[in-house]
């Protein structure tokens, strides 16, 4: 039987949280593990690289559940009421595939300043791929704004970021590839990290002045 709840999902054989507290910005991936392939590794390597919190839910890689975003509840995860309760910015790594759309990076959320933000740090590092920072080019259903979303749980709300295979390194493109982490990925690991750290920085600067 599927669990209904957070709560129950944390509780099937397989799925574990995972949580590293660093700066008020944070990462996180709670369709990870062999539900939304590669993106709880996309998510905690840009949290190591830039400095930034990450909290993720990995799942078995054995037909595991999938709740929808506005079920993963902080107050039935004491991981992720910590996690919400300590960063104030977010981003959210999300894997889909859809006709169309296959080479397009969706950014959604309620914060459209830092949308824009990664946008600029993603741009030069993915000449392959379309970057979609406008929510009316979103589909409906992927943009992230429903208010129980985690990603808009935070005082500054966030981004949620919707990759499809490929830059995840797990379309047919990459079957051969034998050499850790694809160019790609690589390449959007560190445009993320890099975005988190200028935001950061930026945060610190204007609290200073």
């Amino acid at each position: 039987m599927a669990p209904a709840s957070f709560r129950e999902l944390l509780e099937v054989d397989g799925v574990r949280e995972e949580l590293e507290m660093r700066s008020r910005f944070g990462f996180m991936a709670f369709h990870g593990g062999g539900l939304e392939a590669m993106t709880d590794v996309i998510a905690r390597h840009a949290a190591e690289r830039s400095g930034s919190s990450f909290y993720a839910v990995l799942h078995p890689d054995d037909d595991p559940p999938h709740l929808s975003s506005t079920q993963v509840d902080p107050q039935q995860s004491a991981a992720l009421r910590s996690f919400i309760d300590h960063v104030h910015i977010v981003v959210t790594i999300h894997g889909y595939g859809r006709r169309g759309f296959f080479t397009s990076l969706l950014l959604g959320g309620t914060n459209r300043t830092l949308a824009h933000h990664i946008r600029e740090a993603l741009d030069d590092r993915l000449p392959a791929y379309r970057l979609i920072d406008e929510l009316d080019e979103i589909p409906k259903e992927l943009r992230g704004l429903h208010p129980r979303n985690p990603v808009n749980l935070p005082v500054f709300g966030g981004v949620q970021i919707e990759l499809p295979p490929r830059v995840r390194g797990s379309s047919p493109l990459w079957w051969d590839w034998e050499h850790g982490l694809t160019p790609h990925t690589e390449a959007l690991i560190d445009g993320l990290a890099q975005a988190a750290a200028s935001w950061e920085m930026a945060a610190q600067t204007s609290s200073l002045g």
